[in-house]
């Protein structure tokens, strides 16, 4: 019996003191050199509840905030079961963006891409899909063909929204972005494919970000199990269209081109993993933004009246002209509406825009950043005093007099830095564009209960309802 009692002591001992080294170790990496400051956390959840904590969006979250009074603008920390560098230096960050081309992400989020997407292999294959997608969503893709659509589409759900008595904006924004890619990539759709396309979609907000966990019942799970609905519905209709015979849209030619033969080929699946990717980060980034910035708007009455000021103009010079449709000129000419939008992606930039794998060891002063971590670089310069007057207010005039056609800078950089710029930035700001234009076109306001917090994406626990009055005239002078 003593042998017996002996015997499970040592055992329970050895686990123990097992657990404790793992412990150690996962609390104390190692590296070649001296890790920047910072805390590991729990083993496993290192961090990760602390940082998704829910937030106001408008602000940089205390999760960041506390860590750079401790430890300085560049710490590290463990989430979602990895190693991360979480910086607020933008010499940092910048030189990190220019130097490691390896997009940063979760399991979850890689998942959701897939292992052989384009969009996250090397750095030759994100250059070729960047081209393509540029050449869909660069300025003049957009002046040749998108800008009709997006302005038919907005005009079509905002008078909806008007009879009906009101609209939420991100969704509707959704069903633009989802309606006008989806006719501009894959051609016609059939009605019920349409629906399900659009039907899937709910199961990704909530499951971007988490532990990569694939249990039956789980965000994860969900998540996984919609991108395969989404992707045989979409290899379905690509496989139809090319057995039918039917013609495909311009910019599928361009895709089935590169398959056909020519220096990079394309297979069915990559074709079919690349428009899922470019559906997926279109609808899971714009609609929400936009929202966001439909509420900065309507908290402020000065803002909203310059806005409806300008609108009014548009519309009463096409009707001078004899015109109804927005022309690329009738947008470049929205200039306050640009420096809402400006203003707007900088202050709800409270996110890490720059997300890497560090590709080599990386000096950074007396620190080491090991190869393998991940790199999560916050645009903490939109919140500095010194380069923003009153950071937190939302001024959309202090845009004035500013290049209002860049989308990168030492100081702003809502849509990353690097090789990694987001591609698709004109596009996101000429769909927010078009749609204030055809809201301001009514009378309307944004429920009172409205509010925009952050949990790493964008979230309205309330929804992002806006409101027409029952005796709500459109300015349909332009159409």
């Amino acid at each position: 019996m003593v042998e017996v009692y002996e015997f499970w002591t040592m055992i329970i001992s050895l686990v123990v003191v097992k657990l404790c080294h793992w412990v150690y170790k996962w609390r104390n990496p190692t590296s070649n050199g001296k890790l920047p400051p910072g805390s590991m956390g729990f083993p496993i959840i290192g961090e990760t509840l602390e940082f998704m904590k829910p937030h106001d969006a408008f602000q940089l979250p205390t999760f960041l905030t506390t860590k750079i009074l401790r430890y300085g603008p560049v710490f590290r920390t463990s989430l979602f079961g990895a190693k991360v560098i979480i910086s607020a230096d933008m010499g940092l960050n910048m030189e990190v963006a220019k130097t490691n081309h390896a997009p940063g992400a979760p399991k979850s989020l890689a998942r959701l891409f897939g292992e052989n997407n384009l969009f996250v292999q090397s750095r030759e294959s994100h250059k070729h899909v960047r081209n393509l997608t540029t050449q869909l969503l660069g300025s003049q893709g957009l002046r040749l063909s998108m800008i009709r659509d997006i302005d038919s589409l907005a005009r079509t759900h905002m008078e909806v929204g008007a009879k009906n008595g009101g609209l939420d904006v991100k969704e509707t924004t959704s069903k633009i972005l989802i309606e006008c890619l989806a006719k501009k990539v894959m051609g016609d759709m059939e009605a019920d494919a349409t629906k399900e396309l659009t039907h899937c979609w709910r199961y990704f907000p909530r499951g971007w970000f988490r532990f990569s966990w694939n249990i039956p019942g789980n965000g994860v799970y969900r998540m996984l199990k919609a991108r395969k609905q989404m992707m045989n519905l979409l290899k379905e209709t690509v496989l139809k269209k090319r057995e039918s015979g039917e013609q495909f849209e311009e910019f599928f030619k361009i895709i089935f081109g590169e398959i056909e033969g020519g220096s990079k080929t394309m297979s069915i699946e990559e074709a079919i993993e690349y428009i899922f990717t470019l559906f997926v980060l279109a609808n899971e980034t714009t609609p929400a933004v936009l929202a966001a910035t439909v509420k900065l708007i309507n908290d402020n009455p000065k803002v909203k009246q310059e806005l409806r000021t300008e609108h009014e103009r548009i519309v009463r010079d096409k009707t001078e002209k004899g015109e109804a449709d927005l022309t690329w000129e009738d947008y470049k000419s929205m200039t306050f509406t640009q420096m809402v939008i400006n203003e707007s992606l900088r202050i709800s930039s409270t996110v890490p825009t720059m997300l890497r794998t560090v590709e080599h060891e990386l000096h950074v002063g007396d620190y080491t950043i090991p190869a393998g971590w991940i790199f999560m670089g916050f645009p903490s310069v939109h919140f500095n005093p010194e380069m923003y007057e009153d950071p937190l207010a939302f001024n959309p005039w202090r845009w004035e007099g500013k290049d209002l056609r860049g989308i990168l800078s030492r100081t702003y950089m809502p849509f990353g830095v690097g090789s990694r710029l987001c591609v698709g930035a004109e596009f996101a700001k000429l769909q927010m564009a078009i749609f204030i234009h055809h809201l301001c076109r009514y009378r309307w306001s944004m429920k009172t209960e409205t509010t925009v917090l952050r949990r790493f994406i964008l979230m309205f626990p309330h929804g992002s309802n806006v409101q027409f009055p029952e005796d709500t005239e459109v300015n349909n002078s332009a159409g």
